[in-house]
């Protein structure tokens, strides 16, 4: 039987939509130089051209990465050209920049791609601890991405393709996890829930707006954790899943959410959940990975959970998705691997692309940010997207799949909620 996504009317206080496990602060670049072709400009910009680039987590010491994105960008764009491009233009994608998930080198990525590459933007930005934020701002220069941290928010030049994931409180936050859980379970009445994090500013910030949505959607809060040292993993579990085996009045919860980045954490949780009997619900935001099939002792820990991609599934039969998945083989070969971050790299450049439709003929970076401050768009690939609303909150926007016996399956279609105040 088809299946597709259902989308549900934005409130007044507009979209929500949010991850926030890979939530990082960052630290800010530092430079007074000006921006090639200044805040009004056209840098990057040809009669037949526009130069992006852009920066992701390729590399980090934890293993997590990003750098899928960059196909997925890629994919999207060589489509776009091979249809004429954007009012007579091309899009001249000269790849990414690797910050090592660290913001010293994110800043220097973002410097090198305004300055010496001389961008009109950066596109795909999917980067936990970007460093460059601070300095596009003060330029002016348009980036585009996964919108993951709190610098992101409220800023001009930063447009994340499904709002920001990383709310202000008195903003609104997404409930679409807490509620797409719910009707998995059959109703959130009478069940409880415990939100696991890392020792990071970030991970902690993550642990309020993921508790806020399962509260929203009618779960009771068994507790919540930041405890976890945020580098490497423990070696030894057992003070962590004892605690959570005890959180609901001395019993386990119904369902355990993962906000923590990187699958020797996760794996390593729930294998030691399993361990200790734990019959609930366990879930995340990350583990939609196809690399983990690859190593049986990970497959096997992962096995049941239910990962929360804020698109519509690749395992989905929405034409939408047909076509990104063509155009990604097409790109990359046959045997492209299709993870999470292709998507949000390829729906990242499409967005840029109907900015950039919206924008016009006569290309600046003001007629771009005039274009992209007062838009609205929506795709049943990842659901929708508005500004100015998406600069201060998600798009409430997300789905479930599961790992099965070795293979991913939807378990609930992209579906877009109504968002609360965090």
């Amino acid at each position: 039987m088809k299946t597709t996504p259902t989308l549900r009317s934005p409130s007044a206080a507009v979209p929500a939509a949010a991850l926030t496990m890979l939530t990082l602060l960052t630290g800010c670049a530092t430079s007074n130089e000006a921006s090639p072709g200044g805040s009004g400009g056209a840098a990057g910009v040809t009669d037949d051209a526009v130069k992006v680039g852009g920066v992701l987590t390729v590399t980090s010491a934890t293993g997590y990465s990003t750098g899928g994105a960059e196909l997925g960008a890629k994919a999207r764009f060589a489509r776009a050209n091979a249809e004429g491009g954007v009012h007579g233009r091309k899009i001249e994608f000269i790849g990414v920049e690797d910050d090592g998930m660290t913001p010293d080198k994110g800043a220097a990525a973002a410097r090198k791609l305004v300055q010496k590459e001389k961008v009109f933007a950066l596109v795909p930005v999917s980067a936990p601890q970007f460093g460059g934020a601070e300095f596009l701002e003060r330029q002016r220069v348009p980036w585009l991405g996964w919108a993951t941290g709190p610098f992101w928010c409220g800023k001009r030049s930063a447009f994340g393709f499904n709002g920001c994931l990383a709310p202000s409180p008195g903003h609104g936050t997404q409930t679409w996890w807490g509620n797409q859980i719910a009707a998995q379970l059959g109703g959130a009445r009478g069940r409880s829930v415990w939100v696991q994090a890392t020792d990071s500013s970030a991970s902690k910030y993550g642990v309020q707006t993921i508790s806020r949505s399962f509260t929203a959607a009618g779960f009771a809060l068994a507790g919540s954790s930041a405890a976890l040292p945020a580098q490497s993993p423990p070696q030894d579990w057992s003070p962590y899943v004892n605690k959570i085996m005890k959180s609901a009045g001395g019993k386990a919860p119904d369902v355990v959410v993962s906000v923590m980045a990187g699958g020797k954490f996760n794996s390593g949780l729930y294998a030691a959940l399993k361990k200790a009997g734990y019959k609930g619900l366990i879930t995340d935001a990350t583990s939609y990975d196809p690399h983990v099939l690859r190593d049986p002792q990970t497959t096997r820990a992962l096995d049941g959970v239910y990962a929360a991609p804020q698109f519509e599934p690749y395992e989905s039969d929405a034409p939408e998705v047909a076509r990104m998945k063509a155009d990604v083989r097409k790109a990359g070969g046959a045997d492209a691997v299709l993870d999470q971050h292709v998507a949000t790299g390829y729906w990242t450049a499409d967005v840029f692309l109907k900015m950039l439709e919206k924008a016009g003929r006569d290309l600046t970076r003001e007629s771009f940010f005039a274009a992209a401050e007062n838009f609205s768009y929506d795709n049943r690939g990842f659901g929708r997207v508005r500004f100015p609303s998406g600069k201060t909150e998600p798009n409430g926007c997300g789905a479930l799949v599961r790992l099965r016996d070795g293979k991913f399956v939807v378990a609930q279609n992209l579906r877009c909620f109504t968002n609360t105040t965090l």
